[in-house]
């Protein structure tokens, strides 16, 4: 087996999985888990940069992240930078400073490359997979829609409609007013009408991945502290999302915080929470199921496939040796 720590460095946080590669039985054994807050796209929707103290706490969350690996004898660290990254003028400046500080070389994905990366990560390791099926991806800066089966993807849209992109733009406090709210759902509804119609067909089995559905997830459940286990798989019913959602738009920031979500997260999970309440009224999704996995499993399967295609190939080239 071959151990690596695969890293989805997102608007908001920075996820890391170190897994086990197991090509003799094609599974990814997952090690360890970590997240961090670390928004690095605050302020990008409306300046189009990255300034120095965001770059900073990227800087120091990946010098962590490197030692953790490091810690655990991951061989390799595949990096991935999503929204923020792809919307910033100064990426390359901030991905070369990530390079100098500690080593780590951040690759930034194009909304269709993170699209599908998310969609085989999402589902990966379920064995009752038929049909087609959706996946739901409710970042910081974007939203990516998938929909299609293990054969892979029939169609996918990436959608400017972020947690922390919407926030800054339309609320100016949390809890926002009755005129920005409105403002905000007439957004979400007017970009996601135009995008769901070729979703329709896989609307009845829809997965969702990231921080706002494994938050809501937890929410719901009323865990003191996130349990991975109870929330991998965790079904979201429109009803209970509808209701929660009625309570975040009234509640401050600090009250939110008092149901277990942390400082970073809890003044946008309004917005995720309606970004997520409005893909499921006008998909007419009765559930959403949560996935804790998405994008770094994405990354942590092509490295196992592309192992599994290098081992095929050495096997050729060892017959036509013998031969």
């Amino acid at each position: 087996m071959t151990r690596i720590s695969c890293i989805d460095i997102g608007t908001n946080t920075a996820l890391l999985l170190i897994a086990d590669l197991a090509p003799s039985t094609r599974h990814i054994i997952p090690v360890m888990h970590k997240q961090s807050i670390i928004r690095l796209g605050q302020g990008v929707d409306e300046q189009k940069i990255i300034d120095h103290a965001a770059m900073q706490r990227l800087i120091q969350c990946m010098s962590e992240y490197k030692a953790i690996s490091k810690e655990h004898g991951a061989e390799q660290i595949i990096a991935a930078g999503t929204s923020a990254l792809r919307d910033a003028k100064n990426r390359m400046e901030i991905i070369d400073e990530v390079v100098r500080a500690c080593g780590i070389v951040i690759k930034t994905l194009s909304g269709e490359e993170e699209a599908a990366l998310t969609f085989s990560g999402a589902v990966a390791g379920m064995e009752d997979l038929e049909g087609n099926y959706t996946v739901i991806d409710i970042g910081g800066g974007s939203t990516e829609i998938s929909m299609g089966n293990r054969e892979g993807i029939h169609h996918s849209v990436s959608l400017d409609i972020g947690s922390v992109r919407l926030t800054e733009r339309l609320f100016s406090s949390q809890p926002p007013s009755e005129e920005e709210f409105i403002a905000a759902k007439q957004e979400i509804t007017d970009q996601l009408s135009a995008a769901l119609p070729p979703f329709f067909e896989a609307r009845n089995r829809v997965y969702g991945v990231a921080g706002t559905l494994t938050t809501i997830a937890a929410v719901l459940q009323r865990l003191d502290t996130f349990d991975p286990e109870k929330v991998h798989n965790a079904r979201l019913d429109w009803q209970d999302i509808d209701t929660l959602l009625e309570s975040f738009r009234h509640e401050t920031v600090e009250t939110i915080m008092q149901r277990g979500i942390p400082e970073g997260r809890a003044d946008v999970i309004t917005m995720g929470t309606l970004i997520l309440r409005q893909f499921m009224r006008l998909l007419g999704s009765d559930s959403v199921q949560v996935s804790i996995q998405g994008l770094r499993y994405g990354l942590a399967l092509r490295e196992l496939h592309q192992m599994l295609q290098r081992n095929e190939e050495n096997d050729d080239e060892q017959e036509i040796s013998t031969a």
